[in-house]
């Protein structure tokens, strides 16, 4: 048997809509440029997604959570340096019109369009990424508010009320995932880049001088986390952050990137952000956001360790990797391709699906009961179109790690039969022992 594995993103974004993954965002009205709505494949996915990120974070005895609104104080992100400093070279091309980014499009000095080729093109002008809108009936100046392009600050701004409400010591962690907007220039790749995402961010406080220490704790701790969910190892590396391109924050920075099939990209970035935050929302707040650490008598700005995790990019890595046709031939030299989503099962949207053999009482009956019972455990779902074979490939194809087999010996011998979708081995299974079977199998895929 031959396993290849995704290297055309194409063919997973029609998988993708086909399956009830991912649709295009408005599709019934020529849908909206870099926006996507999760189907119900796709939202189960990201939620288990979320699930393992906030849960692996939240467990922890040094970090709690935090879910901060999108809207906040504009002067937030005045003090944050979004409002002067987040923003893209843009430049026209005089020959086709395409505006693009000039930073993304310069080899050797020279500025290339993208679309057509040529070099000729106006001079660059800044173009803020925040979206813009009036907070109140009426749109004036002093009304203006933001769509946040970031969950960090809700974090940063809360770090007294959390300190002091969870009566927490340096060091400690606040994670969230939230929403945040970005009016990208250059968005694509799906999934990808959006200017609508959702982000798991945590930021860990700590001692100034036990930075650099902890930054490389936290680097161990994120890679271990790709790797417990699956995500093979080759298709996985750091790179630093150069220091023409570090944030105006970061005193240093890593990104683990993931080898999608449009190249290596950012999963997550690790940064030192140094006390830049806190000091920045002292300063324009006029609100003392020093800790005082009662054991050693000293006052401080902490120091932040930062992991920034985008969720929908994450879901597309996952997407990518999970992957995989398996071609084989029979004895005349024809071709048989099994595509699989090869989830590990915590990830898988669906755990179970129940397919009586036939449409007909009474398999369709003990189906439907069996189907609700083990719902109350795990994703379930219940298929009885189409021959087994057909229905076994389709659940293949969005990665349900067990199918479970009503077939007419269950009348009489009260079994059932269970196929494991990775070894399409088979096995029967007594139905009063089924859940303890189900859970055993999904912990030990």
């Amino acid at each position: 048997m031959q396993v290849k594995y995704l290297n055309d993103l194409a063919t997973l974004v029609s998988l993708c809509k086909r399956r009830g993954f991912v649709f295009q965002s408005s599709e019934i009205y020529g849908g909206l440029n870099s926006c996507w709505d999760y189907g119900p494949l796709g939202a189960n996915l990201k939620l288990n997604v979320k699930l393992a990120w906030y849960q692996a974070m939240t467990r922890r005895d040094d970090i709690v959570g935090l879910d901060a609104a999108i809207l906040m104080h504009p002067t937030v992100w005045k003090a944050s340096g979004h409002v002067d400093g987040f923003s893209d070279p843009l430049v026209d091309c005089k020959k086709c019109k395409n505006r693009f980014r000039e930073d993304t499009a310069k080899v050797n000095g020279v500025v290339t369009c993208p679309r057509c080729g040529a070099t000729e093109v106006t001079e660059s002008r800044q173009f803020n990424l925040m979206f813009k809108t009036h907070m109140g009936p009426v749109e004036e100046d002093s009304n203006v508010v933001y769509l946040r392009p970031e969950t960090a600050q809700g974090i940063f701004v809360n770090f007294e009320n959390v300190a002091t409400s969870m009566r927490r010591k340096i060091p400690f962690g606040i994670a969230q995932i939230g929403k945040s907007f970005r009016n990208e220039i250059t968005p694509g790749n799906f999934t990808f880049r959006t200017r609508e995402f959702e982000q798991m961010e945590m930021q860990f406080f700590v001692k100034p001088g036990t930075d650099e220490e902890w930054f490389e704790t936290w680097k161990k701790v994120r890679w271990n986390f790709y790797l417990d969910m699956g995500l093979r190892e080759n298709k996985l590396r750091f790179s630093a952050h150069g220091p023409k391109e570090l944030a105006h924050y970061a005193k240093a920075a890593f990104d683990v990137q993931y080898e999608f099939p449009f190249g290596w990209q950012e999963l997550e970035g690790i940064h030192n952000r140094s006390d830049f935050d806190l000091s920045q929302h002292q300063k324009f707040s006029g609100k003392k956001l020093e800790y005082f650490d009662e054991a050693a008598k000293e006052k401080y700005l902490p120091f932040v360790i930062e992991t920034a995790v985008g969720c929908d990019r994450l879901c597309l890595a996952v997407l990518c990797d999970a992957y995989r046709e398996e071609v084989t031939k029979d004895e005349s030299g024809s071709e048989d391709v099994r595509v699989v989503m090869g989830f590990k099962p915590r990830f898988a949207p669906i755990k179970v699906a129940v397919l009586p053999l036939s449409k007909k009482e009474p398999l369709t009956n003990i189906g439907r009961e069996l189907r609700d019972k083990l719902a109350l455990d795990w994703e379930v779902d219940y298929d009885e179109t189409a021959s087994i074979g057909k229905r076994y490939r389709r659940q293949d194809e969005i990665g349900t790690p067990l199918c479970v087999t009503v077939d007419f010996d269950t009348v009489n011998d009260e079994a059932v039969t269970v196929r494991h979708r990775d070894k399409m081995t088979q096995d029967r299974v007594k139905i009063s022992n089924l859940k303890a079977y189900i859970a055993e199998k999904l912990i030990n895929f």
